[in-house]
C-alpha cells in the first residue's frame, strides 16, 4: 500500500473553517479517527476524495497529488470511499449495486462481496430501501470493495454495528 500523506490541509464550508493545518500520515496499518461531533472527520474524509476542496494544503497518495483533483480521479488512483449515511440507491437491488461496478481486471467480485457478507446474497434481489440499515452498510462496504482500492476510507463504519 502507498502512503497517504496530508500535509497542511484546511478545508470547511463557505467562510466556516473547519480544519486548521491538519498533518496526516497513513502507511499500511489500520488507523481510526475519533472524536465528538463536529471535530472534522468526515470534513476530512471528503476532502480526500475531492468531495470537499481543500483551501491550503496538500493531500498525496503514493505519488499522485490528490489535492484539486476530481473524485473519479481520487477513486482511480486506488482510494475507495464508505460515506456516513451509507448512500444506498432505494431502487436499485443488492446486485444492481454491485453488477454496476464490476470489472474484469478488480480482484473483487460479486460473489466474493457475497462470501464476505451472506446476508447480502440472501437479499441480492431486494432494494436498497428494503434492506436495514446494517445490511445497507454492508451494501456499501461490498460496493466501495468492487473498485478494488487499495485504501478504504470508512466514515461512521460503526453504522454496521448499531444498525443506523
Amino acid at each position: 500500500m502507498s502512503d497517504l500523506v496530508i500535509s497542511g490541509v484546511e478545508a470547511g464550508y463557505g467562510h466556516v473553517k473547519v480544519l486548521h493545518g491538519v498533518n496526516l500520515k497513513v502507511s499500511d496499518k489500520p488507523i481510526a479517527l475519533m472524536g465528538r461531533n463536529g471535530m472534522g472527520k468526515t470534513t476530512l474524509a471528503q476532502a480526500i476524495m475531492g468531495i470537499n476542496q481543500t483551501t491550503a494544503g496538500t493531500i498525496t497518495y503514493g505519488d499522485v497529488n490528490l489535492t484539486g483533483l476530481p473524485t473519479t480521479k481520487i477513486a482511480r488512483a486506488g482510494i475507495g470511499y464508505v460515506p456516513q449515511g451509507r448512500r444506498v440507491f432505494p431502487s436499485l437491488t443488492v446486485d444492481e449495486h454491485l453488477k454496476i461496478l464490476e470489472n474484469k481486471k478488480s480482484q473483487w467480485t460479486t460473489k466474493k462481496v457475497y462470501e464476505l457478507f451472506p446476508r447480502l446474497a440472501e437479499r441480492m434481489k431486494n432494494g436498497g430501501a428494503m434492506l436495514s440499515g446494517g445490511e445497507q452498510q454492508m451494501l456499501a462496504i461490498g460496493r466501495a470493495l468492487m473498485t478494488d482500492p487499495t485504501l478504504l476510507l470508512m466514515d461512521e463504519p460503526s453504522d454496521i454495528v448499531t444498525g443506523k
